[in-house]
């Protein structure tokens, strides 16, 4: 058996008029060593998603961001345990990427941002055609959100060096199924070019 290949980031120009940079769940409980469900990877990437965002504010691109959000009783804990409970330092986004006034914050109860939230509403009455997305869990929330936005025929792009994961495994595994399953692209933070 083979491993099955993931093809090499490559370079992206995507117009600010229908592109959107979703940031997904880059938030204390999971950015930070002290947090609840800490992805050791994630501090890493958040230069590199500053950096995306940064570029996304001066280009004009619209700017949302997804927060895990949940009631004390949340049957996702039996998986996870107790995580981005509401109103907690474990649920706000890290400070390094707070939303700027006029993103919006989609707080969801699962792992797909599109699940029971406004973000299609948002991203339709804008005419956003591409998506950049970035974040944490690599295998589990980005790849559920990326997924989503797939079969609502956006087109989907990932910088890699600003995603994170659990293990090496994890992130590989988030890639192939990006990129086999829903012909998402691959790029790099520096490879982005927003017109």
């Amino acid at each position: 058996m083979t491993e099955a290949s993931i093809p090499e980031a490559e370079p992206v120009r995507l117009s600010r008029r229908d592109t959107a940079l979703v940031i997904v769940d880059m938030q204390n409980d999971f950015c930070h060593p002290r947090g609840k469900l800490f992805v050791p990877t994630s501090p890493a990437t958040i230069p590199n998603i500053r950096s995306l965002l940064e570029k996304a504010r001066r280009s004009g691109v619209r700017v949302f961001f997804t927060q895990d959000w949940h009631d004390k009783d949340d049957p996702e804990f039996g998986i996870w345990g107790e995580h981005a409970l509401a109103g907690s330092w474990g649920a706000e986004i890290v400070e390094e990427l707070k939303p700027a006034t006029g993103e919006v914050v989609v707080r969801k109860l699962r792992y797909d941002g599109f699940y029971g939230t406004s973000l299609d509403h948002y991203l339709s009455m804008h005419g956003v055609k591409n998506l950049l997305i970035t974040g944490t869990v690599a295998n589990i929330c980005v790849l559920h959100t990326a997924g989503s936005a797939a079969l609502r025929w956006h087109k989907i792009y990932v910088p890699v060096d600003c995603v994170s994961a659990l293990t090496e495994f994890d992130l590989k595994a988030a890639f192939r199924q990006i990129t086999f399953l829903y012909r998402g692209v691959l790029t790099r933070s520096e490879l982005v070019e927003l017109t």
